[in-house]
């Protein structure tokens, strides 16, 4: 009974979890950028009007889409010629103000590294055999590794970004051989999927040779148990069993 009663519980939490992220994340875009927004685009409104709850809310959501018409007009206009120069202007003025330059510089050459318009950061999800033989870990090929550490080395190298789990943003670089790597079929976003959950959500896949095929339906050695306690059946347990 309890312990239907705990699953049940469980199950709520995971239904209300996405609604209550969602929440949170977009109430701290109104109050954090809407409401600022609201103050510079409708400076003109009334504080009796602003005493509104309910009109202060769909002002300051007014301002947050006024705020990014602004934004992707701004990115249009830094296509042309004239919206190139004015924002290499403005880059000259802070590239001359202390402490603001540095800060800039190195804001913008991250932005510039995330943000590549004519090839993904991440190529493909690889296998890397890490940090002892038969431990294998995820990662992300970012690029073929290149002028000095290839020279010094003398070997074909590929750039691996690991990301830590459950906080992808974070990881290591490894340059390992690209001999050594296995390319992976799962998508950069599937393979995102696998590491935020710890290994708990994987992609469906298809084996593609008689050896995956042997290798998907093997009995694992230590099967995992259910909340129930009943240890999860491997394809050809299932298999057997029908």
């Amino acid at each position: 009974m309890l312990r239907n009663l705990r699953n049940a519980f469980l199950t709520g939490v995971i239904l209300l979890l996405p609604l209550g992220v969602t929440y949170i994340v977009v109430n701290f875009i109104i109050v954090k950028i809407g409401v600022p927004a609201s103050g510079i685009f409708f400076w003109y409104v009334g504080d009796n009007i602003r005493s509104v709850t309910l009109l202060n809310t769909v002002l300051n959501i007014l301002s947050l889409f006024v705020l990014i018409i602004f934004i992707i007009g701004l990115g249009f206009f830094s296509r042309y010629v004239l919206g190139r120069l004015l924002i290499s202007m403005v880059e000259k003025i802070l590239d001359r103000l202390p402490f603001v330059n540095s800060v800039y510089r190195t804001v913008k050459q991250i932005v510039d590294t995330f943000s590549q318009q004519q090839r993904a950061v991440f190529h493909e999800v690889v296998l890397v055999e890490y940090p002892r033989e038969n431990s294998w870990v995820l990662g992300f090929r970012t690029s073929e590794t290149k002028g000095e550490v290839q020279a010094k080395t003398g070997q074909h190298l590929s750039n691996i970004f690991v990301p830590t789990t459950p906080n992808p943003t974070s990881g290591f670089l490894l340059m390992i051989p690209t001999a050594d790597i296995i390319p992976l079929k799962m998508t950069v976003a599937e393979g995102m999927k696998v590491i935020i959950s710890g290994g708990a959500v994987s992609p469906e896949y298809s084996p593609q040779t008689e050896e995956e095929k042997l290798a998907i339906n093997a009995d694992s050695p230590h099967p995992i148990e259910d909340s129930d306690g009943d240890a999860e059946e491997s394809p050809s347990s299932k298999d057997a069993s029908s």
